[in-house]
């Protein structure tokens, strides 16, 4: 089955790359991989704000990595020239997760991205990982996740 199939089964609709709201790049290619620039969480077309282990529970944070793994989707595809096809892995995922001091399960709201990429790309989407507790993110947002990915 490929990436767009599973996309399709999975109801989900890629979003268009937007414009960066900084002083940086969305992706940049070096040889064969892509790195792309983190993705903060959103919902309702809004940030995404909140603390894991305060207001926002470790499930609605595993909602928010899904999420932001369909947005870092919808960039990869922009860096592949518009087919996800050429992916030939997902290297790494870095996800920083606001946290209380307390909040120790980043890696369980981590999931919430690694395993939708692991549903899309099968064996493709398998790759090293990052969770991290922070102590805040720009905006409030209460996840951020970057992604290295190879191309063919």
């Amino acid at each position: 089955m490929s990436v767009y199939d599973q996309l399709q089964a999975l109801n989900i609709t890629l979003p268009v790359l937007g414009a960066p709201a900084g002083a940086y790049l969305p992706f940049v290619q070096t040889g064969n991989l892509v790195f792309l620039s983190g993705h903060l969480a959103r919902k309702d077309g809004q940030v995404w704000q909140g603390q894991l282990g305060g207001a926002i529970s470790t499930e609605e944070g595993q909602q928010a990595a899904r999420a932001i793994a369909i947005e870092l989707m919808g960039t990869l595809q922009a860096a592949c020239g518009g087919d996800l096809n050429r992916v030939k892995r997902i290297v790494k995922v870095m996800s920083l997760v606001n946290s209380t001091p307390t909040f120790t399960e980043q890696h369980l709201v981590t999931n919430g991205c690694s395993e939708l990429l692991g549903q899309v790309f099968g064996d493709k989407g398998k790759h090293a990982r990052s969770a991290f507790g922070v102590a805040q993110i720009p905006l409030g947002a209460c996840v951020e996740i970057e992604l290295i990915a190879e191309i063919e």
